[in-house]
């Protein structure tokens, strides 16, 4: 470049400079088109299939007369639409929309496919630690938090789950919704020798007294 005279090597510069610009607005406009994480929205309780027309997540109509569940076609992740006590969660792999009479009745959901070693789930845990920060300023209260205790990303948290393989949350909403959050140890088949845990959230109508 030594050769090279002066005004040539401005433009050189001002050329790279643009293109870089160019390449940052491509990369922004790339990430803008992708597609939003599927989503089911919903409200216990209302009818299924104004959730379905409200959902971008592909699920199939509820069975007339019948009382089931049906699993979104793709990952997705969880809207509660109360205005008082909604929230979101994290992209769940498995997900379960339970009905009865036409109408929404239960959700069962998790992050996982497959049970994970401990410090593994605890990781996916770190997401749920927010969502139950979402409960709390939504207005859910923990419902036995001397005996279930919220969860925690504490050593001492760590070693009663494992002592007791077993983890486990319950949240009440006023008088409309109450969940349960748990992660619990299973036994693997592939990993037979191995703790393994996986973490599920269900909500519903109040049956807890």
């Amino acid at each position: 470049m030594k050769n090279v005279p002066s005004i040539t090597r401005r433009r050189i510069g001002l050329c790279a400079g643009i293109l870089i610009l160019l390449g940052l607005a491509a990369m922004r406009l790339c990430a803008l088109g992708q597609p939003a994480v599927p989503e089911i929205a919903l409200m216990i309780g209302e009818p299924y299939e104004d959730m379905r027309k409200r959902s971008t997540a592909d699920i199939d109509p509820a069975i007339p007369g019948h009382t089931f569940f049906n699993i979104p076609k793709s990952d997705a992740r969880l809207r509660v639409i109360d205005p008082i006590y909604g929230f979101v969660t994290p992209a769940a792999r498995y997900f379960m929309v339970g009905f009865d009479e036409e109408r929404v009745s239960t959700i069962s959901l998790s992050p996982q496919i497959e049970p994970l070693l401990l410090d593994d789930a605890l990781r996916i845990m770190l997401d749920l630690l927010d969502l139950q920060e979402q409960w709390r300023r939504g207005g859910w209260k923990p419902i036995w938090p001397e005996r279930e205790p919220p969860f925690a990303d504490t050593p001492e948290w760590r070693t009663q789950l494992r002592d007791a393989r077993q983890g486990t949350t319950y949240w009440q909403a006023g008088d409309k919704y109450q969940l349960l959050l748990s992660v619990r140890r299973f036994r693997d088949d592939k990993h037979p020798d191995e703790e393994r845990y996986l973490i599920t959230l269900d909500i519903a109508k109040p049956w807890l007294q």
